[in-house]
C-alpha cells in the first residue's frame, strides 16, 4: 500500500542502515550455523560483575524512576571530570613536555550526559550548524556520522586519507576544504572503521587550523580508552595549551574543541544508551534545547550505577581493590582471531613489550567508574593481544590478505580480488565461510573521484 502523504527529501537522501543490510547476508551452508561475526564493534562479555551489583542497587531505589536534568546526574558529570583528568594528565602517561603542565582544564560544567554517543554527535550538530552548511569528514568515515548530516540536510566533505600514510587525514588538504559554509572538521579517535589512533600532534595540527579558521573540532573519542602506547589521547584538555596563534589571544580547548564519548565500549553496557559531550558551557547551554527535546534525559539507572560509591565499602577504596576480569598476567588460554570482541586473555608475553598506565591517579575510587579502570586496562590489553594475533595469522594463512591499519575495535583489511567490490567478497564470506565483515564501501557512500578535491578515490574498493 502506497502513502497518501510525501516522505522527507532529507530521509530519502539517506542512505539505509549498513549494520541491518550486512544482517540480511546469510550462509548457504548449515555448517556455518554461527556466524563468526565481525561486522560491529560489541563488547564481547557482559559488564564487570562490580557494575552488575551497582546496576542492580540503582535499579531498586524508588527515586531511580523519575527524569534527571537534560545535561545529567551531576555526581556522574564530576565522577566523569575527574576521571578524564587521570586519563589526560601528563604524568600518567608520559606525553611530550610541549603538550602542557601537569593541569587538566576539565569541570563537571564541562560536561553533558546523552542517551549515547550518536545522539551526542547529533545534538552537537544540530547546535552548531544549519540545513546547507558542510562538515569535514575524513573518509572511510563512520556511517552514522555522514547519515546524521544528511538528515539535517548539511553536506559531509569527505576529507581523502589514504593506505600508505596509515589512513591519518592531513591537516593541509583539510585546509583547502574549507569554505564558508564550513562548520566543523569531525573525526573519530581512534578510528571507526580503520582503526587508526591519531597522535596528539596531528590533533593539536587539527585544533590549531580549527581555531585559526573559526570552526570547531570534533572528536568523537568512544575508543580513547583502547590506546595502549602509555600515552593521553591528545594533550588539547591541557590548562597552558593554546589554540591561537596570536600570541596576545589565548584561546583554550573551549572555544574549538568538542569531544564526545561512549560508555557502551568501556563499561561494555552498549544496550544502556549512554554517552557523553565535553564542550564549552556556553555552548552545552544551547546543546540542552536539543537533548531536553529529543532524550528529556539520558537512562538514569546506568548514570547513578558509575556515579554511586555506595558499592564501595570503606575498605575497598583503591581502585585496585576491582579485579580485573581479563587478568593483566596473561594464561595460556588461547584468544580470539576477532579483533572486534574483548573477553578472552590476551595471549602469552604481551606484557612484556606493553606497560599499563599508571593507576596511581584513580587510586582512591570515589566512584564506580573509576573503580573500573584496571578493568578497563585489561580490556584494552587484551583487544590489543588480539590485534597481533589477528595480524600475524593473516600473515601466515592467507598472505594475500593484508591489515591496512588496525586499532581499538577494527582492523582494515585489503581483500586480494581486484575483480570484485567489497561488497560482494563480505558477502561471499558470510555465504562460503560463515565470516560476517563490513564492506569498505559502506564507509565512504559510494562517492567517486573525478580528479577534483572534493570528491572521495574508491581507494576503499579493495577493503
Amino acid at each position: 500500500m502506497s502513502l497518501s502523504f510525501k516522505l522527507s527529501k532529507t530521509i530519502l537522501s539517506t542512505i539505509s542502515p549498513p549494520i541491518p543490510a550486512a544482517y540480511k547476508w546469510t550462509p548457504k551452508t548449515p555448517k556455518y550455523v554461527e556466524v563468526l561475526d565481525m561486522s560491529q564493534g560489541i563488547p564481547g562479555t557482559p559488564p564487570h560483575s562490580f557494575l552488575q551489583q551497582s546496576f542492580r542497587e540503582m535499579s531498586s531505589r524508588t527515586d531511580a524512576w523519575g527524569y534527571c536534568p537534560a545535561e545529567g546526574e551531576q555526581s556522574l558529570r564530576v565522577a566523569l571530570a575527574n576521571e578524564m583528568k587521570g586519563i589526560y594528565r601528563r604524568r600518567a602517561y608520559s606525553i611530550s613536555e610541549s603538550d602542557g603542565d601537569e593541569g587538566v582544564d576539565i569541570t563537571s560544567d564541562d560536561i553533558a550526559i546523552t542517551s549515547g554517543c550518536n545522539l551526542a554527535f547529533v545534538a552537537t550538530i544540530m547546535a552548531i550548524a544549519d540545513a546547507g552548511d558542510e562538515v569535514i569528514l575524513p573518509v572511510p568515515w563512520y556511517f552514522n556520522h555522514q547519515m546524521t548530516l544528511t538528515l539535517l540536510g548539511i553536506s559531509p566533505v569527505p576529507l581523502p586519507t589514504y593506505s600508505d600514510s596509515s589512513f591519518l587525514p592531513s591537516p593541509a588538504i583539510a585546509s583547502t576544504l574549507i569554505t564558508p559554509k564550513t562548520r566543523a572538521i569531525a573525526f573519530v579517535t581512534p578510528n571507526n572503521p580503520t582503526g587508526a589512533v591519531y597522535p596528539p600532534a596531528l590533533i593539536k595540527e587539527f585544533a590549531n587550523l580549527a581555531s585559526e579558521k573559526g570552526v570547531a573540532l570534533i572528536l568523537d573519542e568512544t575508543y580513547r580508552d583502547f590506546i595502549v602506547e602509555g600515552r593521553a589521547p591528545h594533550g588539547l584538555f591541557s590548562s597552558s595549551v593554546s589554540l591561537s596563534s596570536n600570541p596576545t589571544f589565548q584561546s583554550t580547548w573551549r572555544s574549538t574543541l568538542i569531544s564526545l564519548y561512549s560508555f557502551s565500549k568501556s563499561y561494555r553496557i552498549p544496550g544502556h544508551r549512554l554517552g557523553a559531550i565535553t564542550a564549552s558551557p556556553e555552548l552545552l547551554k544551547e546543546i540542552g534545547k536539543v537533548l531536553d527535546t529529543l532524550q528529556i534525559c539520558a537512562p538514569r539507572v546506568p548514570q547513578l550505577a558509575l556515579a554511586s560509591s555506595s558499592s564501595l565499602s570503606p575498605n575497598s577504596r583503591s581502585a585496585q581493590t576491582v579485579s580485573p576480569q581479563m587478568p593483566w598476567n596473561f594464561g595460556p588460554t588461547p584468544p580470539s582471531t576477532s579483533p572486534s570482541t574483548p573477553g578472552e586473555r590476551a595471549e602469552p608475553g604481551l606484557e612484556e613489550s606493553i606497560s599499563p598506565p599508571n593507576l596511581a591517579e584513580f587510586a582512591e575510587s570515589k566512584s564506580v567508574l573509576s573503580a573500573l579502570r584496571p578493568d578497563i586496562v585489561s580490556t584494552s590489553l587484551s583487544l590489543h593481544a588480539r590485534h597481533r594475533l589477528f595480524k600475524s595469522t593473516l600473515e601466515k594463512e592467507a598472505p594475500r590478505w593484508t591489515v591496512g591499519s588496525q586499532g581499538a575495535y577494527y582492523a582494515f583489511v585489503r581483500h586480494p580480488f581486484p575483480n570484485h567490490s567489497s561488497e560482494e567478497v563480505c558477502r561471499k564470506l558470510v555465504e562460503d565461510a560463515g565470516v560476517r565483515a563490513l564492506p569498505g564501501s559502506f564507509f565512504f557512500g559510494g562517492e567517486v573521484t573525478s580528479g577534483k578535491p572534493r570528491t572521495v578515490s574508491p581507494v576503499f574498493s579493495g577493503f
